[in-house]
């Protein structure tokens, strides 16, 4: 693939982040019986940065789980032989809490839906939001994120490649070509 912009650097990154936290509290009146559950595997990344953004501001931690979608995906038939399963941990009850399930880019709705199918095996939440760095267009399903860092609309040709330090050694959004 070749990369054809950097749409957002590590300060934009940063500034979304930090806008998508106020937003989460701002909308639910604060932080009680709420949890952040980030998708494997960079949305895991950002939901702890925006949970310790949380935590800045309202001076209280709130919980952090990590979901893996790979078994709730529907088209697991048409994946590698043996998918790799990064694994779920979610160590508080989901009960009646409200869950801010975080990804980097939404695109078609296929993994927040699979998200959402893999909390509620672990319990009927209150509610649920989605929180996305990158919200691409191009819905196959009728899901929309509540929180999002950045509009980008997209050709189905191009790929949004989110890039986060922990992972990848730099903080970066690009659109990259693909060549297929």
């Amino acid at each position: 693939m070749e990369e054809k912009a950097i749409v957002m650097d590590e300060q934009a990154m940063e500034r979304a982040l930090t806008r998508i936290a106020y937003e989460i509290i701002e909308r639910n009146k604060g932080t009680h019986d709420m949890a952040v559950i980030g998708i494997q595997r960079r949305g895991v990344i950002l939901a702890k940065r925006i949970a310790e953004k949380i935590r800045q501001v309202e001076k209280s931690p709130v919980p952090v789980g990590i979901v893996d979608i790979t078994l709730y995906r529907d088209d697991l038939s048409m994946l590698a032989r043996h998918p790799i399963i990064n694994g779920t941990s979610i160590g508080f009850s989901v009960e009646n809490k409200i869950i801010v399930l975080v990804d980097d880019v939404i695109y078609t709705g296929r993994t927040a839906r699979a998200a959402i199918d893999a909390v509620m095996d672990f319990g009927r939440p209150k509610k649920i939001q989605l929180a996305v760095l990158v919200d691409r267009g191009h819905r196959e399903l009728p899901i929309s994120a509540d929180f999002r860092g950045k509009n980008l609309p997209t050709s189905s040709k191009e790929v949004v490649s989110v890039y986060v330090s922990e992972i990848d050694g730099v903080n970066k959004v690009t659109i990259e070509r693909n060549e297929i």
